[in-house]
């Protein structure tokens, strides 16, 4: 008797079932820009364990069939969504399993793909890595981010020279399971940026038909708004007005760096200096300072900077020290009024200007990171606190999964396999004995010398 015979698996009729939750903090339900969310692909159809029955032919042989593929789960950009307030009270998508294979060799039917429209500009990321799995930035761009499982092998594909009547089939292979983030980062030619107050929300209702809430206290614009001006001759400017920054935005204080991350789509910034404040430079440095700590490329935008409320004689009387100041720090200084209707075309041919010598805006990246292929085959085991086994590796989570363990012909192919794979030495290395229980995914299997 070969040692595989010898030292056996067996499995217990008990699954372990593993259920994850998660604490959503609520959003604004206007704007949403960020949203976890859970995905789950199909399971591949099981194979089919069947033997031709028919009259008048003796001997038919086995002829179960395979079964289908499981559908897959991708995220599609759509043009026509703004916000991800979808994703606020639906977080769990689910796509659908392959069918079970049939006897006469009949392959299961493939599941269908599911498709999670997104607005453009939004970022995926894997939540357990913080990894970035794609930017969808073009209208119907597809971005798979969870593996439908293939369908499990029927019996008729097992049947060999020497094994013409074999009772064994795969189950299907579960599919991807993963939680993931959705970040929206807007995209828009020209960012407005500013402290609080500097009348931002008005400047963009004076330029383009947007509508954002306005008023004489700080923190109006909670969310950023989009606004689109037309300047003549087909030519047109898409705005953003960000929501004002304070000291230390980039470490989350005021509205934080929940907003910081859409100023990172734009191309040009139209900086707003509020005409009122006791130092408009320092709220302009200090506004700098943050987008730079946030990401240095952020500062280095070409950018034009406005003067607002030169209506008022006093603003308007400091405009001129103001701008030879600008001046020398190599920035020229524009003169607006946006309740007025001011300077804003000349601003805004200014900042189109810029747009057609700025860099083409790209998908967000970063430093990408390299990790070496897993090793299909590599498994670990540990011992857990009630002094049972665990093994864990990908291929021999996936044999046990996809094994009929009522079928004796099966159980032995898996007990071939673990012993190729080294799981036997290893546990005997880690001292098993009989009557131990060795956990593989989520089945529970008791050794036997």
């Amino acid at each position: 008797m070969t040692e595989a015979t010898m030292s056996m698996l067996t499995p217990v009729n008990r699954m372990l079932l593993v259920y994850n939750s998660r604490d959503m903090a609520h959003r604004d339900p206007r704007f949403l820009d960020q949203a976890p969310i859970h995905v789950r692909a199909g399971d591949g159809g099981n194979g089919k364990v069947n033997f031709r029955r028919e009259k008048f032919v003796s001997l038919g042989g086995p002829d179960g069939g395979d079964g289908g593929q499981g559908g897959s789960v991708y995220l599609v950009a759509n043009p026509t969504l703004n916000t991800l307030v979808k994703f606020q009270r639906n977080r769990r998508f689910q796509a659908g399993s392959g069918r079970p294979g049939g006897s006469s060799h009949k392959t299961g039917r493939n599941a269908a793909d599911l498709e999670i429209s997104v607005p453009l500009g939004t970022v995926v990321r894997n939540a357990a890595t913080k990894d970035i799995l794609g930017d969808l930035v073009d209208s119907g761009h597809r971005l798979l981010v969870a593996q439908g499982g293939r369908g499990g092998r029927g019996n008729a594909r097992f049947k060999t020279s020497s094994n013409k009547a074999p009772r064994i089939a795969d189950k299907g292979e579960l599919g991807e399971d993963r939680d993931i983030i959705l970040e929206l980062r807007l995209i828009a030619d020209v960012g407005i940026v500013g402290v609080p107050n500097a009348g931002k929300s008005t400047f963009l209702s004076a330029v383009s038909a947007a509508r954002p809430k306005i008023a004489s206290y700080p923190f109006t614009t909670l969310i950023p708004n989009l606004g689109v001006a037309d300047l003549g001759d087909y030519n047109t400017l898409v705005l953003a007005d960000i929501p004002g920054l304070i000291e230390g935005a980039h470490t989350g204080a005021g509205l934080g760096f929940e907003f910081l991350r859409h100023v990172q789509r734009t191309r040009v910034l139209i900086h707003i200096l509020d005409g009122l404040s006791d130092n408009p430079l320092s709220d302009f440095s200090q506004t700098m300072s943050e987008l730079k700590h946030f990401d240095d490329n952020l500062a280095d935008k070409p950018q034009v900077i406005a003067l607002n409320k030169v209506d008022l004689p006093e603003v308007d009387a400091k405009f001129h020290d103001m701008r030879a100041e600008c001046e020398r720090l190599g920035y020229e200084l524009y003169r607006v009024s946006a309740i007025k209707g001011q300077g804003l075309r000349e601003l805004l041919g200014i900042a189109f200007q810029l747009l057609s010598i700025a860099p083409p805006s790209l998908p967000f990246d970063e430093i990408p990171i390299y990790r070496p292929a897993p090793d299909d085959e590599a498994f670990e085991v540990t011992r857990e606190m009630d002094g049972s086994f665990r093994i864990k590796g990908n291929k021999i989570e996936r044999a046990a999964q996809m094994t009929y363990w009522e079928y004796e012909d099966a159980v032995i192919r898996f007990q071939r396999t673990i012993e190729a794979l080294g799981v036997h030495r290893a546990l005997r290395h880690h001292g098993v004995k009989d009557g131990d229980t060795v956990r593989i995914g989520d089945h529970e299997l008791e050794w036997t010398e």
